[in-house]
């Protein structure tokens, strides 16, 4: 389990306690950061209002960080945690990545992603963040499970999991499906209008953990607006997939 002490570990933890000098200093130039909830920063004088902006919001909701897996490289950092939450009357786990591109020892930038469906009840198109690289390899299982989700192929994508594997929609809680039977009955739903086409932008791979950068441009048939996410795929022993953790706002289409 990640500690505090990776490139992105203390970021959540400075903004809840309103440090704005010591998330500063998580960067090694002018800060960049894109928040769904808590908008951009672009330069210097960007910083304080959003981390006041952000403090607030996360203060009032009791906010805790759980950590749950660091995926680290030498030009990238993905952080991913679950914030637990007081809203409107309710306990909620939000499942939320945090994907930081690396200068040295310093963060440059930072996209945070995940789903607005446990806060709202609703999705919030997410613009694409990141261009499309045609020139992107996905390696070994990660790759044939990409091919499988684009066309829609249900065994294929189901022997991409491990016996015990499971995979995590972006609103997380009872929405874990484990073992070959629960991810039959979600990609079965998932593929109900056919497969899922994605632009693959961006691949953070550590041996263990590889996470993929995409923009969602269709679901079956149905095209959608470019909307941004990542998803992270953990290898089991086996080499098949232990898990999928799925981080975007799609909204599915009405037959899937």
């Amino acid at each position: 389990m990640p500690d505090s002490n990776g490139p992105l570990g203390g970021f959540y933890t400075a903004i809840i306690s309103g440090d704005i000098q010591k998330l500063a200093g998580m960067f090694a130039d002018a800060p960049r950061i894109d928040d769904p909830l808590h908008g951009h920063v672009a330069a210097d004088d960007d910083l304080q209002p959003y981390i006041v902006r952000a403090h607030r919001w996360l203060s009032d909701r009791f906010a805790e960080v759980r950590p749950v897996a660091r995926t680290l490289t030498r030009t990238r950092a993905v952080e991913e945690i679950v914030l637990r939450l007081y809203h409107d009357g309710l306990d909620i786990e939000l499942p939320v990545a945090l994907v930081g591109d690396l200068w040295g020892d310093g963060l440059t930038s930072v996209r945070i992603y995940h789903s607005t469906w446990p806060l709202t009840g609703g999705h919030d198109v997410r613009p694409p963040l990141m261009k499309v690289n045609h020139q992107l390899v996905l390696p070994d299982t990660i790759g044939r499970y990409q091919d499988a989700l684009r066309d829609g192929r249900l065994e294929d994508i189901l022997a991409c999991f491990d016996r015990d594997g499971y995979a995590r929609e972006p609103s997380g809680g009872e929405y874990v499906y484990r073992g070959p039977e629960r991810l039959r009955e979600m990609y079965s739903a998932f593929f109900a209008g056919g497969g899922i086409t994605l632009e693959h932008c961006t691949v953070t791979d550590d041996g263990t953990r590889c996470a993929l950068e995409y923009n969602a441009t269709a679901w079956g048939e149905t095209a959608i607006p470019p909307q941004a996410g990542v998803a992270v795929y953990e290898r089991a022993p086996s080499g098949l997939l232990g898990a999928a953790r799925i981080y975007d706002d799609v909204q599915p289409p009405v037959e899937s």
